[in-house]
């Protein structure tokens, strides 16, 4: 089912009213995050290429009390005092890590969204000891660019400003790449949408793009033991589909769950789909503890 105007004001409200902010010095760049609620699970959402942490915050809404919501923004290179030119993985999971420690937490569910998924699988396999599930969200373990891919996001690297600078040009491109998830939201939902990506500097997001195509998580699969949701979308048009049968094939304790007629962001399209998933996939595999 998709998401309805008054399910995302009720859960806006709540996060507007209820969600702590924070921001850790990791020793890399001054992260800003949130927690939401208390006494639940802790399960920690890492956004993607071109989004922002309170993206999930239908999903969170539907998911608590059961969980306690943590969620971060990735280094910008921007305003956060990041270097994101250098940025590997390695100081990505690194940076999830320093957070579970800054917030007290020997062990923690983690969800990562599209590259947010390469910064979860690159922090189970260097911390498996942290983490009790995993949920990828039409996530990859290798996605290389194709030629043109490659030539933008190099000449990116050198553009100022963020998306939202060029509203109308950034709607348009975002109605190109994703129309499924766009043709389905509410006029709010779309704004929200565009805003959380409009915070994104075109620099980063060229960067990061960048960091894709010199990444391959594949070798590493087989060793990550940590239980593992793969989510897909029918209509997603950014990741093919083979990239969740690669990590259904190569990760050792995976389940999966489709979404129908939905796009690359259920988080903004289909949050009830996706608490539901998520919800039940930690009640399955139990405490994880």
């Amino acid at each position: 089912m998709a998401v309805t105007s008054d399910e995302f004001r009720a859960a806006f409200a709540a996060y507007r009213a209820d969600a702590a902010h924070g921001v850790l010095d990791t020793g890399r760049y001054r992260m800003r995050y949130f927690t939401w609620g208390s006494g639940g699970r802790p399960v920690v959402f890492v956004h993607g290429m071109s989004d922002a942490a309170r993206a999930f915050i239908m999903v969170m809404h539907r998911l608590l009390p059961q969980i306690t919501g943590i969620a971060y923004e990735l280094p910008d290179g921007q305003t956060d005092g990041s270097h994101l030119a250098r940025y590997t993985h390695e100081a990505y999971a690194a940076d999830l890590v320093a957070l579970l420690d800054h917030l007290n937490l020997p062990k923690a569910a983690v969800v990562g969204s599209s590259f947010g998924s390469t910064v979860m699988l690159a922090a189970l396999a260097a911390y498996p000891e942290r983490f009790t599930h995993a949920v990828s969200q039409n996530g990859f373990a290798h996605r290389p660019l194709n030629r043109w891919q490659r030539q933008l996001a190099r000449s990116g690297r050198f553009w100022p400003g963020w998306f939202a600078d060029w509203p109308e040009i950034y709607r348009g491109v975002m109605w190109k790449v994703d129309r499924p998830t766009l043709s389905s939201l509410p006029r709010d939902v779309e704004q929200f949408y565009l805003s959380d990506g409009g915070r994104t500097p075109m620099r980063a997001s060229a960067l990061r793009s960048l960091t894709i195509d010199r990444t391959d998580f594949r070798p590493a699969l087989p060793g990550i033991r940590v239980p593992v949701l793969v989510l897909t979308s029918d209509r997603d048009t950014l990741v093919p589909p083979e990239c969740g049968a690669t990590l259904l094939r190569l990760l050792p304790d995976a389940r999966h769950v489709e979404f129908t007629n939905c796009g690359h962001h259920p988080q903004y399209s289909h949050p009830g789909p996706m608490a539901d998933a998520i919800a039940a996939f930690l009640q399955e595999r139990g405490s994880g503890k």
